[in-house]
């Protein structure tokens, strides 16, 4: 049976057209259960009905035409349930819902079992069999295996809108299309869809019609050329020190990409109407699957050689299509897993929101999003992206809305709304130079976190005391190459003398995790417990001491620079980080530079350096709390995952209590102690980070002016008995609770919307 599951679930997921992929599967599942009719409902949730649309011994004229309401018929029972209903005469069921046209009343035995994906029912797999029994436990952990397999291949299919395309009949009535997803950024966006296709990855390119047939095939000739002059210069490099029978590979690579082999086959699809990289998908994995299924073992190691080619000649189709990417005056932009490099693409002042399949409120591109100021939307996975392009799209980054070509009336709703936040920002400009102070007089310093250059003027407008976290990856992020020494100087150096005499305090180079340089590929199983951070960068000193000598030789003169050290784990990290510091020092004054050796410290975001608080604190100058992965690695959950987003949440008690411990831990040792993660700029968390003794608190430019107006709403008597209050309690949603009533209470509440995630 398992040997069964896997052939159906390959060949269905490699089927070019997801209807005819559907059709197939339902003939598999009957055959491999001995059943004389198997059948595929898929929900159509504007509608609350489920609608049959592939089937083998039903009418296969009822496919598309006949829909079953949510709450009627066993179809419908399934998806209440959400779990296998096996009957064994199913027209003596009081659920049982006689449709003429589908002809399954000569139909006795019924197993159903649901298709869930996140915690939603996508639809329902039925197998029946005129012969009254019930299906046996084995067949009916087939069927279920087999359904949530089904289940991953229907949602990527409705993120590229070829499950809308099918339900075309029951298109709902005119207006906006309304989608959900998880709010990253709060704020209303509103704009022209712009979409980001995936890079490199030939599974991910959907199906897409184009009107410019010769423009598509000017591109795909000019990625055929550019691949072939790959493989010339390769072969001419190499032959001298390879066997003539491997050399003649090289020639067999370069015909292959001639338009009168591959490119003839690609070709005549975009004449069909198919786009070039949607033609070259199908053609390529035509042929891998043909040749993945000969016996000749030779042969099937083949299948990679033709991977290859259109991976190579796609990269050159992609490299055009972003060439020619245009963005609209108002971008919403748009793509199955952004990266950082996507946003910094968009021209500045017209990126008004994002929206990604991928990721959640505490993804990296999320971060940016909201350091930029920008609505986003991430783990949108229901929405139709390359259905969008040049649409009217409306972004509700606060409850994670998504309004597809919205009506006047909507739109005017929504305008309404962006203008009263517009006005509530302008009512805060008046705490600019004012201090973060509480009615009793206690002050914390609000510093900013940034990684970008436009945020520069955003955060001085806002009245940052200083840079909390100058995200250093960033000029690595937008390259294809390490930055040189030089260039990361010269960046550095603008934003030391922009802040001066303010410190700003440079993270050490974070990548891995959810930030992968394309030029320095770490292929992972588990990348968050893997090689990033500081792992990298000690294995790596090269890379250390050239930006660390950069960071240094920025500093002359203002000597307000401060490193912070990422992802540390031990105290023999730090002990080897800080010799590596001090030789790069002692490099910089050789050199005839004159500057002072800046403060270091080390962000705490994993739990062993919670518990080394005290000791890591005996060696540095300050800590600060990285609360995003501290959180993720404290709850065990993966804040990129859109599955388990609704479990990550700062406020858990036992993030509480660990941030207490390093206020404690860095104290006693005398130490400054700041928190630089996404918690300290939500307005529920920042009276308990207060109370806790935070020295600092570090948040978007955005956020600035909110969380000073809330603190100066409180006295710190109050904010240390609201923490006494929650430390008693057992769950982060008790107290977020706890805290969003504090706000109401004292007339806060337009905050506590704007702090939705």
């Amino acid at each position: 049976m398992l040997n069964t599951l896997r052939r159906i679930i390959q060949e269905v997921a490699s089927h070019q057209d997801f209807e005819e992929a559907l059709q197939l599967m339902v003939k598999r599942v009957a055959k491999a259960l001995h059943s004389e009719a198997c059948s595929i409902f898929l929900l159509n949730r504007r509608r609350s009905e489920y609608v049959l649309i592939a089937t083998k011994g039903l009418n296969p004229k009822a496919i598309k035409k006949v829909c079953i309401p949510i709450n009627q018929g066993l179809v419908g029972l399934v998806g209440e349930k959400e779990e296998p209903v096996n009957i064994s005469d199913a027209p003596k069921h009081p659920r049982f819902l006689y449709v003429p046209h589908v002809q399954e009343d000569r139909f006795s035995a019924f197993l159903g079992t649901p298709i869930i994906y996140h915690r939603q029912v996508l639809g329902v797999l039925i197998v029946q069999q005129a012969e009254p029994r019930r299906y046996e436990e084995p067949e009916e952990a087939f069927l279920a295996t087999l359904a949530t397999q089904l289940a991953a291949i229907i949602a990527h299919a409705e993120a590229t809108g070829a499950v809308a395309s099918l339900l075309d009949n029951y298109a709902e009535p005119k207006g906006a299309s309304t989608y959900s997803g998880i709010p990253s950024s709060p704020g209303v966006g509103m704009g022209t869809g712009v979409v980001v296709y995936p890079l490199l990855d030939l599974e991910g390119i959907p199906d897409r019609l184009t009107d410019d047939i010769e423009g598509e095939i000017q591109l795909l000739e000019q990625a055929l050329a550019a691949g072939r002059e790959d493989f010339r210069v390769l072969g001419e490099r190499l032959y001298p020190n390879l066997p003539i029978e491997e050399r003649s590979l090289f020639d067999v690579y370069q015909r292959m990409l001639d338009t009168s082999d591959l490119g003839a086959e690609i070709v005549r699809l975009i004449r069909s109407g198919h786009w070039a990289q949607g033609a070259l998908k199908q053609v390529i994995q035509s042929h891998v699957q043909h040749l993945e299924n000969l016996d000749n073992e030779y042969l099937r190691e083949r299948a990679i050689d033709i991977k290859d080619l259109g991976h190579r000649v796609l990269a050159y189709l992609q490299r055009n299509e972003r060439a020619l990417l245009q963005y609209a005056d108002k971008t919403i932009l748009i793509g199955e897993q952004l990266t950082a490099a996507d946003l910094a693409e968009v021209p500045e002042g017209t990126l008004a929101g994002v929206i990604s399949v991928k990721g959640s409120s505490s993804s990296h591109v999320a971060i940016l999003a909201r350091a930029m100021n920008v609505p986003t939307i991430m783990g949108a996975s229901e929405v139709p992206i390359y259905n969008l392009e040049n649409k009217e799209i409306i972004i509700d980054g606060y409850y994670g809305q998504v309004y597809i070509e919205p009506s006047a009336l909507l739109r005017e709703e929504f305008e309404k709304l962006a203008e009263e936040e517009r006005e509530l920002d302008a009512s805060l400009e008046v705490l600019r130079d004012l201090p973060a102070q509480s009615k009793d007089g206690h002050r914390i310093a609000l510093m900013v976190n940034t990684g970008l250059g436009g945020d520069v003027g955003l955060s001085l407008a806002a009245g940052a005391e200083g840079v909390g976290l100058y995200r250093t990856e960033m000029p690595f992020l937008m390259r294809d190459r390490f930055p040189s020494g030089e260039e990361q100087r010269v960046i550095y150096r603008q934003l030391l003398v922009s802040f001066s005499p303010r410190p700003v305090t440079m993270r050490m180079l974070d990548i891995g995790g959810d930030k992968a340089l394309s030029y320095f590929p770490v292929e992972e199983d588990n990348p968050f417990l893997g090689w990033r951070g500081i792992r990298i960068t000690l294995d790596h000193p090269e890379i250390f001491l050239v930006q660390a000598r950069a960071m240094l030789r920025a500093s002359e003169g203002y000597n307000n620079l401060r490193i912070m050290l990422p992802m540390i784990t031990d105290v023999s990290e730090v002990d080897e980080a800080l010799r590596l510091l001090k030789k790069a020092f002692a490099d910089v004054c050789d050199e005839g530079h004159s500057i002072e050796m800046p403060q270091v410290g080390v962000m705490m975001e994993v739990p062993s350096a919670v518990y080394q608080a005290r000791a890591i604190a005996k060696r540095v100058d300050f800590l600060s709390v990285g609360s995003n992965d501290l959180t993720q690695y404290i709850l065990a959950v993966d804040r990129n995952n859109a599955r388990v987003a609704n479990l990550f949440d700062s406020l858990h008690p036992a993030v509480l209590r660990a941030l207490l411990q390093v206020v404690e831990g860095g104290h006693q040792e005398g130490r400054h102690v700041s928190i630089c993660g996404e918690m300290a700029g939500d307005p529920a968390a920042i009276l308990l980070l207060f109370a806790m003794g935070f020295d600092s608190l570090s948040m978007s430019a955005a956020s600035l002016a909110r969380m000073k107006w809330v603190i100066r709403q409180f006295s710190m008597k109050k904010a240390a008995k609201l923490l006494q209050e929650v430390l008693g309690m057992e769950s982060a949603v008790m107290i977020r609770c706890h805290m969003e009533l504090a706000l109401e209470q004292v007339g806060l509440g337009g905050l506590v919307r704007a702090g939705k995630r």
